[in-house]
Order: C-alpha cells, then structure tokens, then sequence
C-alpha cells in the first residue's frame, strides 16, 4: 500500500476526529459560543471574514518566511564559527542558552519598544525563536563528523575550506535537516507574539481584536488559519529535506 495514501488518510482521520471531540464537548457540556464556538460558526466565520483574513494572513506569513530566513542564515552562521573558534564557541553558547533562556513573551515587548509596531520588531521576535534550533542542531552535526572522513580527506590534501565544503557540511546536513524541522514547526511562535503585543495587522492582531470583541468564532477561524499556515510549511520543509538528503535512510521513510 501507498505510504503517503495512508499517512494522508491518517492525516484526514485525526483532523475528523478532533473537529468531533471539539464538536462534542460543546453541544455535550452546553457551551456559550462566546466560550466555545462550534464548528458550524467557525466555518461560517471563516467564510465570511475570508477577505479580511486572508489580508492578515499574508502579513503573518511574510514576518513568519522572513524570521525563517534570517534565523537559518544567523543560525548557521554562528555554528560555523562555533566550530572554527573554540574560544568564540565559549564565549558564545552561554550567550545562547541565556537566549532561549528569557521567554519570548518577556522579550517580545521590548522588540515592540526598540523596533516599533511594524514589520520589524515581529520578524526579530521570530528569529530569535528560531535560530537556536537551527544553530545546536548544525553545530552538532559538524563537530561530530566521521573522524575517519576527516582523516581521508586530509590525507588527500584536502584544504581547510575542502574539508568543509566536500566533507562536513555533507555530513552535517542530516542535522541541519532536524534543526529546521523544529525551526519550521515553532516559526509562527515569534510572529504571532510580538502581534499580541503589539501591532496593526497580522492573525495575531485579528486573534486580540476578536477576543476583546467577544467574537470567539472569529479568533478560531484566526487561529484555524494559522494552524494550517503552521502544518503547510512544516510539510513543505519536510518534502524539500525528503528531497535533498535523499541518501539519508531515515529521510525517505514515512511513519
């Protein structure tokens, strides 16, 4: 049998069964749909504000693919030099485990303050959730490279930078592969944080102005959006690494 035909059929299955446990325990418990909106009000939520979401969305996915990008480029940037500098590794991985350390939440007023209401403040708050990830995850990868491979390669004459190129980054990419898995899968964290704090457009922003409203309908078809936003890129970046680590075994097996 087709592995993708059942992991989607899988995929369909749970997304009905959580639409009927959610369903269920508003008509069981006899919720206010201030409190829990069913799922008809949500679909009709969706369908009526689609112009207006679809606005928002755009703004969120653009500070969410922008974060992505800047945290991959910082974060592989820094396991590189993590790796070449034992004393910058020393210096700098205190530094970033004080980093994820401070909760977003705490930090994300700030970025409002230093880099205004705008597009700014809400990608910096997404890089900073992201790179980490993306930086222990390479910078593990390349210092545990086949002490052999290296051996091969400097018996060769390999230089420093073919080493790298041909020989560690190659081996490093499997771990690179989880580190943006993760960054992919937490990317709206940081958006969506710094529009509760503060912004003018953006899910986040929809998800405050609803919930101050009362319109508990709207903020789950926001959050519905999102959700979907979230599960679509995790998917694109894992079809892509499926593609590029195509020698990686465990790359190509879907569960």
């Amino acid at each position: 049998m087709n592995l993708k035909l059942v992991a989607g059929g899988r995929g369909v299955v749970i997304f009905v069964g959580l639409i009927l446990i959610w369903w269920g325990c508003a008509v069981l418990f006899k919720l206010p749909s201030y409190m829990l909106p069913t799922p008809p009000l949500v679909a009709e939520a969706l369908w009526n504000g689609r112009a207006y979401l679809m606005e928002h969305t755009l703004i969120t996915a653009l500070e969410i693919f922008l974060g992505l990008f800047f945290g991959l480029l910082f974060g592989a940037l820094l396991a590189l030099a993590m790796v070449f500098s034992p004393v910058l590794q020393r210096w700098l991985m205190p530094v970033l485990v004080i980093s994820q350390a401070i909760p977003i939440f705490a930090l994300a007023p700030l970025l409002v303050l230093w880099f205004g209401f705008g597009l700014s403040s809400k990608v910096v708050a997404a890089t900073l959730v992201i790179f980490f990830p993306v930086a222990a995850s390479f910078y593990d990868g390349l210092r545990r490279t086949e002490t052999g491979w290296m051996e091969l390669a400097q018996t060769m004459g390999a230089s420093p930078y073919a080493q790298l190129r041909h020989v560690r980054l190659v081996a490093a990419l499997p771990a690179f592969g989880s580190g943006l898995r993760v960054a992919a899968a937490v990317a709206p964290i940081g958006a969506v944080i710094g529009e509760w704090v503060g912004s003018a457009g953006g899910l986040g922003y929809v998800m405050l102005n609803a919930n101050a409203r009362m319109q508990t309908a709207v903020c789950f078809a926001a959050l519905f959006v999102l959700s979907l936003m979230a599960v679509a890129l995790w998917q694109c970046v894992d079809v892509l690494l499926k593609r590029i680590l195509y020698w990686v075994p465990d790359a190509n097996q879907t569960n």
